[in-house]
């Protein structure tokens, strides 16, 4: 069991290109701002910006007609 557990780190090591270093790890703050904050952020932004673009406008109230609406 201890050679197969060797042979498989010693595999993963072979498999990294020439001067890859791990970098440091992701604070806990850095990590919910990077993969949760930004995406809501980015998400929301382009929604408002969307719908600003596209959504209904109040319309100048005309005289209706029995044929066109309904009361």
């Amino acid at each position: 069991m201890i050679n197969l557990a060797s042979a498989i780190q010693l595999l993963s090591l072979e498999n990294q290109e020439d001067g890859t270093v791990a970098g440091e790890g992701l604070s806990v703050l850095e990590t919910f701002t990077y993969f949760f904050a930004a995406p809501v952020v980015i998400f929301v932004a382009i929604s408002v910006i969307t719908y600003a673009l596209t959504g209904d406008r109040k319309k100048k109230e005309k005289i209706s007609s029995v044929v066109t609406s309904i009361d």
